[in-house]
């Protein structure tokens, strides 16, 4: 089991701040550093400085690390044409020495798009363009020559597919969510990971059956994954302060997050590895309590 630092920098972040998170995530000895791709706040309160581009931020943190892993959880098909976007993960592929990964779903929050000014068509119509766009990527970055492409939403014509990314024969692709029928097929004909964000152990493990299913027809395999938010506390009081500190429900973390103890986290972890999960993305709220990080190092990451 590896452990992940999942960030959601649109809820208020500077990329100084996601620059030290992203460090502490390489000295402390995790295995990558994720991003979440949104350009507004969800929710209420306080915007602080406005969220970041995860792209630009990637690249930089591409050349600011060495070791760790650097991805999205996840980039909406709807931000960025697929041609561009192949382009942009390959470069930033090139620049961290071949530790890119690129998550990739739908897209789902319209209130950003409207603010920024992005289309934001219906789910029928952004699913058909994530199929087209999962195609093209894959196609541009594994072409050996000239790459084209004639579908409903996008034509590519002679493309010359450069530049090529480091990883061979791409970098990997994680689709993640839980629906039941476009997104099992299309994990299985596409990703390399599947992600199960922010949902209980049970449906966790009906989501991951769902994919296996899809699998066996395929004649593909993927791995398996959880995105949690993560709340870690040496005692109880503890715990409940790091709650508190992010405006959370205890409730709620219970049922789909890590919330606890060490020990607890392990065995809710645990739970997770029993499911066949080879990845846990900690979705961390307050960037700027790097202690909690080192908590999670020191007595938790040992034992996964």
């Amino acid at each position: 089991m590896k452990l992940r630092i999942f960030t959601e920098p649109q809820q208020g972040a500077t990329y100084d701040d996601l620059l030290a998170v992203a460090q502490a995530t390489e000295r402390l000895g995790f295995d990558a550093f994720f991003r979440s791709d949104h350009y507004q706040r969800i929710g209420s309160g306080d915007a602080g400085p406005g969220s970041t581009d995860a792209w630009v931020t990637l690249a930089a943190l591409a050349r600011e690390t060495s070791r760790i892993r650097l991805g999205t959880l996840v980039s909406p098909a709807t931000f960025r044409l697929p041609g561009p976007l192949a382009i942009s993960v390959a470069q930033v592929d090139q620049m961290s020495g071949g530790r890119i990964e690129l998550g990739f779903g739908t897209g789902w929050f319209d209130g950003e798009h409207s603010a920024y000014g992005i289309p934001f068509p219906p789910v029928g119509e952004r699913f058909g363009r994530f199929e087209e766009q999962l195609e093209i990527i894959t196609g541009l970055w594994t072409a050996e020559k000239s790459y084209s492409f004639d579908g409903r939403y996008y034509r590519l014509v002679d493309s010359p597919a450069l530049p090529k990314p480091v990883q061979q024969p791409r970098p990997p692709i994680i689709i993640g969510g839980f629906g039941t029928r476009r997104t099992p097929r299309l994990a299985a004909a596409y990703a390399d990971e599947y992600n199960v964000p922010f949902r209980t152990v049970a449906d966790t493990a009906e989501a991951f059956e769902r994919v296996r299913e899809a699998c066996a027809e395929t004649g593909r395999t993927v791995r398996f994954s959880v995105a949690q938010t993560t709340v870690v506390g040496a005692d109880r009081a503890e715990v409940e302060r790091r709650v508190a500190a992010i405006g959370e429900n205890p409730g709620n973390l219970g049922e789909a997050g890590l919330a606890g103890t060490p020990a607890e986290v392990l065995a809710k972890i645990g739970k997770f590895a029993e499911l066949g999960a080879e990845r846990v993305y900690l979705q961390i709220m307050d960037l700027a309590d790097l202690e909690h990080l080192e908590l999670i190092a020191a007595e938790v990451l040992p034992h996964v």
